[in-house]
């Protein structure tokens, strides 16, 4: 349905839901794995093998205690190999759905401690740069405006102390401005005090043209993340998620433990469908208390610390207690 309105092929359609593929496994992926680790679970206690290992003393924690470190070695790997592709698939379906929608792919971009945007109008493009910026990108210091003409290319530049974004116009204060057609376009350069820049800008299309977290790799972040502070915008987004994966492998080990001390118990004992029944509830509960903490994080009703850490070492800690449990009795 979203690409019908754009006249898009069969082959369009498949290109981009086989690009979006990889994000969608990469988020479901803790319910995957602890519906493996139930499935597996049900199977240690179906065929009694873990009756054998109690009858031969060894303990429930002592017993899951080397299968969890090599859980999170392998989450940590799931994690480092995942990712580059999701951030890769990502940013390639942005690309092609931008392209369907004959739009360009971004109006904003941050290079170093600058911040580079891009408008287009009849008159042409402006290409406008500026140091520094603030929070919203809706006022900028030391700005300069690039203006180009269809035909003739480079055409005039602006350089305004500072410049504001309002609805319609950027408004410009303590403006030199070059035309670049002139013999001499520093002797014939001009200064005003305030001047009218016409944009279709808005404060939510500059934000939302940065490139998206999803698309960045984990280990570009930090640097992302110290560019966007350095230009003077907020990446508090952008540091959620660098918390959320860099806690990723907690919370698969977490799940997939909780999912084990669940699942197993004596075959005579019954009660395996309702066990089944507990783990699958317990997992989309936790999957929906992770969205809520993620989105609790990047709003800052609650610290990026805590909303990415707190669930998983909450479930690796609820993983060890049903363990002690299921060793008491």
């Amino acid at each position: 349905r979203r690409l019908s309105a754009l006249d898009a092929g069969f082959g369009a359609a498949m290109r981009l839901s086989l690009l979006n593929l990889p994000e969608a496994f990469y988020e479901i992926a803790p319910l995957v794995m602890m519906l493996a680790a139930l499935w597996l679970g049900l199977g240690w206690s179906r065929n009694s093998e873990f009756v054998v290992i109690r009858a031969a003393g060894r303990s429930v924690p002592g017993l899951l205690a080397v299968p969890a470190l090599v859980l999170l070695v392998v989450s940590a790997g799931f994690v480092a190999v995942m990712n580059p592709l999701v951030a890769s698939s990502a940013r390639q379906y942005q690309a092609s759905l931008s392209a369907l929608q004959g739009g360009p792919s971004s109006v904003a971009a941050v290079s170093g401690d600058d911040l580079w945007l891009r408008q287009a109008d009849v008159q042409g493009q402006t290409v406008i740069h500026a140091p520094r910026a603030e929070e919203t990108g809706t006022v900028l210091f030391d700005a300069s405006f690039l203006m180009f003409h269809p035909e003739r290319g480079l055409s005039a530049r602006l350089r305004a102390a500072r410049a504001d974004l309002r609805p319609g116009a950027w408004q410009l204060q303590g403006v030199k401005q070059w035309r670049l057609s002139d013999q001499n376009p520093e002797a014939q350069a001009t200064t005003l005090p305030t001047l009218a820049v016409p944009t279709d800008l808005t404060p939510e299309k500059i934000r939302d043209s940065f490139a998206q977290v999803r698309t960045i790799p984990l280990l570009q972040l930090p640097g992302f993340i110290a560019a966007l502070e350095r230009a003077g915008f907020s990446a508090r987004e952008h540091r959620m998620r660098l918390h959320m994966e860099l806690a990723l492998p907690l919370l698969l080990t977490g799940m997939m433990l909780l999912a084990l001390a669940i699942s197993i118990h004596h075959a005579r004992s019954g009660g395996a469908g309702i066990r089944a029944l507990i783990t699958i509830l317990s997992g989309f509960t936790l999957f929906f208390l992770r969205n809520f903490a993620q989105v609790l994080g990047e709003t800052g009703q609650i610290p990026i610390v805590l909303a990415a850490w707190g669930l998983p070492v909450a479930t690796l800690l609820l993983a060890i207690g049903v363990m002690l449990n299921l060793e008491e009795n």
